[in-house]
């Protein structure tokens, strides 16, 4: 059974996190920059300091809007990390139409890795759904641009494992939130099987409400997250500690 240890530090990621790495995953949900709320602010250098933290075969998770990114595409560059894949959350609501043109129920998460790294070399599991249904595709036996192409077809197995796919759809935490911009455990969670081995350190750079902590708590994997706000790392603390870990046997 692995031993377990979960912490929410309190304060600037810039400060606290680098020296507690490396890291085998890095989650960020930093501020946007999007919107003139006061707390809506793009935190500078973080993402340098954060490609420093990583193991050599690690990757970051970042969530953000399209806008932010193409914002802070050189920074990521300059880092020194390409992009890999990225993710569409989508909720069931989202902005007011004060804010947008179309209510936007969506955000990214983008995954990037270090320039030097070959991506075949980065830890990678494909996550599944076991959701397919069984179905035939069948092409046409002669298209006339083509010429002749044999029937060609593909069959699932009836509730089989099926690639899980780029568009997620998970309820937003409206309602029972302790962070204005909190993320579904289960989301987090996704992430954190896909990117970072069983036993390995995930740090998570703005930890809100600790739901990566809880994530990682069910999943067996050990967590370090910081919070500049005291109040909302306490609360975060308390998430994490009332959560079980998951220590990999069946129940009896």
């Amino acid at each position: 059974m692995t031993v377990l240890t979960e912490t929410v530090l309190t304060g600037d990621c810039r400060d606290l996190m680098p020296a507690r790495g490396p890291f085998d995953l890095i989650l960020a949900d930093p501020p946007y920059g999007d919107t003139s709320l006061a707390w809506d602010r793009r935190v500078a250098d973080w993402i340098t300091l954060a490609r420093v933290a990583l193991t050599p075969t690690g990757s970051l998770w970042v969530f953000g809007s399209l806008r932010h990114f193409m914002a802070t595409a050189d920074q990521f560059a300059d880092a020194g990390l390409q992009i890999a894949q990225e993710i569409v959350w989508e909720k069931q609501n989202g902005s007011s139409f004060h804010a947008d043109r179309f209510k936007r129920v969506h955000e990214l998460a983008v995954q990037f890795y270090p320039a030097e790294t070959a991506w075949r070399d980065i830890y990678n599991d494909v996550q599944t759904t076991p959701d397919a249904t069984a179905r035939t595709v069948r092409r046409k036996m002669r298209p006339p641009h083509t010429g002749h192409i044999d029937a060609g077809h593909y069959v699932s197995h009836d509730g089989g494992p099926r690639l899980m796919r780029s568009v997620i759809y998970l309820r937003n935490c409206h309602g029972r939130a302790i962070h204005p911009t909190e993320k579904p455990s289960a989301l987090m969670e996704i992430l954190i099987r896909t990117s970072c081995p069983e036993g390995g350190l995930v740090g998570d750079w703005f930890a809100g409400s600790g739901a990566a902590g809880e994530a990682c708590r069910l999943t067996g994997r050990r967590y370090l997250g910081c919070e500049i706000r005291p109040d909302m790392a306490e609360k975060a603390r308390a998430r994490i500690a009332s959560v079980l870990p998951f220590d990999g046997r069946a129940a009896p």
